[in-house]
């Protein structure tokens, strides 16, 4: 009787347990599904996209990940290695919670991956895609990007460009007044192959040969290539209508350490700064340097092939390609000989700087004078500061000096600055380039001596639409030009100077470029 009533107290006591634990599980299991509900999800190529629950992006249709895990390194981008991949399956294996957050864990790596993949350089796997510009030149990490992306898997696309349709007018007796539109349109596209290697390709193309027609648009003091047979003189000759088709294959070998091989045909080699219309500090002036022909005019060459070797924020770089520069008719691809030669030191020492250092042998660069060799040497610094949200400030210094068969040494300085807040943009710029009167196409002693010329430009826009894709902006600029008075005879005793009125238009800042941004401030603040 008394073992009866002792199994019967046990059994009331373990069901009393069992009901008092009852209600902290229910608990448990109410608080877990309470947390996935409040868990937000986001895409990681649009930040302002948060969902309450997985799924795709609205957008761009990329997989969406959790907020709380989405992160996103403003520098360089650096993905596992095979060995901490291998740690952590490892380790998932090994302390494995339960079936659902395994799942869990994949898909956030997943995402984290697609997110990674998604934003690189498509000419090297290992550069962010902000680092990116014309060829293989570098501009600051914290560059801000005007574009169009597109996602397929984990295939990406970015379009860019921008169109000026404007009046200007120049003074002077060489001076010209016109309507007329620079344009050019640019796409990017990358295939990678795993987390370490990737195909890139790039095609750039302008329709200069419609809008500016063979003479190309007035610019006072402008030189470099032909028109019927003639130099041009006091005009910016027009791009052709193919001005990049290039390839490149690159691959990481660790954290720190990449290289790449790229082939253009148009492309450009490893020389000079990044041209003048991916600069940021020039992305939003109508016009080409007057220093064009000393510093960056070899972004259409016809025949380049470049090797890069870089170590995180270091490249080392070497080109071959064809001197001579694009011919008159705009429209063909020209011979490439693969007869010269160069090579390039960058460094991006922080987010906001972006240095270089360049040397290229040139062989006969220009059809009217076939044998004329040039040696050029280019040094530029641009600095890209963001300022807060949707403004940013950027400034350029370019050095270039050419050394010409038969007339020896001339320097050109350049100075750029451009500030944007909002819909506001304001720029200057400010050159000195050293001309030789055969350039200027000047007759008789006057061919032989050399000219110490000066531009100095300021330049406002205010972006009528701005931030819905595609941003049109009214603009204007004025310039005025110095000279020696021994030009006077050829230009006039006036001042020279130039306006113009443009609308500039060009895809919206695109979405990951303004979050990049708003993070960089924020860090700087705290």
């Amino acid at each position: 009787m008394g073992c009866a009533i002792s199994l019967a107290a046990r059994a009331i006591a373990q069901v009393g347990a069992i009901e008092l634990n009852r209600p902290h599980a229910e608990h448990e299991h109410d608080y877990e599904q309470e947390h996935e509900k409040k868990q937000k999800h986001t895409c990681p190529m649009h930040p302002e996209v948060i969902m309450d629950h997985p799924g795709t992006c609205p957008k761009c249709g990329m997989t969406l990940v959790r907020l709380k895990d989405k992160k996103r390194s403003t520098s360089n981008i650096e993905h596992p290695t095979s060995n901490e991949s291998e740690a952590k399956s490892h380790s998932t294996h090994e302390h494995p919670s339960s079936h659902g957050h395994t799942a869990a864990g994949e898909h956030e790596m997943h995402g984290e991956h697609l997110m990674h993949m998604s934003m690189q350089s498509s000419v090297n796997i290992a550069d962010p895609m902000s680092r990116e510009s014309s060829g293989t030149a570098w501009v600051p990490d914290s560059t801000p990007m005007y574009g169009k992306m597109f996602m397929f898997g984990d295939d990406m696309l970015m379009l860019h460009g921008a169109i000026f349709p404007r009046y200007t007018n120049v003074s002077t007796r060489r001076g010209d007044d016109r309507i007329d539109a620079p344009n050019w349109i640019m796409g990017m596209y990358s295939h990678p192959f795993g987390d370490s290697a990737q195909l890139g390709g790039r095609l750039m193309m302008s329709l200069d040969p419609l809008t500016e027609g063979g003479r190309g648009y007035p610019l006072l003091f402008q030189s470099g290539e032909s028109w019927h047979d003639q130099p041009l003189h006091d005009r910016q000759h027009p791009h052709d209508l193919f001005d990049e088709l290039s390839i490149s294959y690159s691959q990481k070998f660790d954290a720190g350490l990449s290289a790449y091989l790229y082939f253009g045909y148009p492309g450009e080699p490893a020389l000079g700064p990044p041209t003048f219309m991916h600069r940021p500090s020039a992305m939003d002036d109508p016009d080409a340097p007057l220093g064009h022909h000393w510093q960056d005019s070899t972004h259409v060459t016809f025949g380049v092939a470049t090797a890069g070797l870089v170590w995180r924020n270091l490249k080392i770089e070497g080109s071959i390609f064809t001197g001579r520069e694009p011919d008159e008719d705009r429209y063909n691809f020209d011979q490439p000989e693969f007869d010269s030669y160069s090579g390039r030191i960058s460094w991006n020492p922080t987010q906001n700087l972006a240095l270089q250092v360049s040397y290229g042998y040139l062989k006969s660069p220009e059809a009217l004078e076939p044998d004329l060799k040039r040696h050029r040497t280019t040094a530029s610094v641009i600095y890209n500061l963001p300022l807060g949200q949707d403004t940013n400030w950027s400034n350029t210094f370019v050095w270039g000096q050419n050394h010409d068969t038969g007339e020896g040494k001339t320097q050109s300085f350049l100075i750029e600055s451009d500030y944007q807040r909002g819909r506001d943009t304001v720029y200057a710029r400010w050159e000195r380039v050293e001309k030789s009167g055969h350039e200027l196409v000047l007759s008789g002693a006057d061919e032989s001596r050399i000219f110490p010329v000066s531009g100095y430009t300021i330049g406002y826009v205010r972006d009528l639409s701005h931030g819905n894709g595609i941003d049109i902006g009214l603009g204007t600029q004025f310039t005025i030009n110095d000279r020696p008075n021994s030009l006077d005879r050829y230009y006039g005793e006036n001042l020279g100077y130039a306006f113009e009125f443009f609308l500039r238009i060009r895809p919206s800042l695109h979405a990951h470029g303004s979050h990049k941004h708003s993070e960089h401030v924020a860090g700087m603040e705290k």
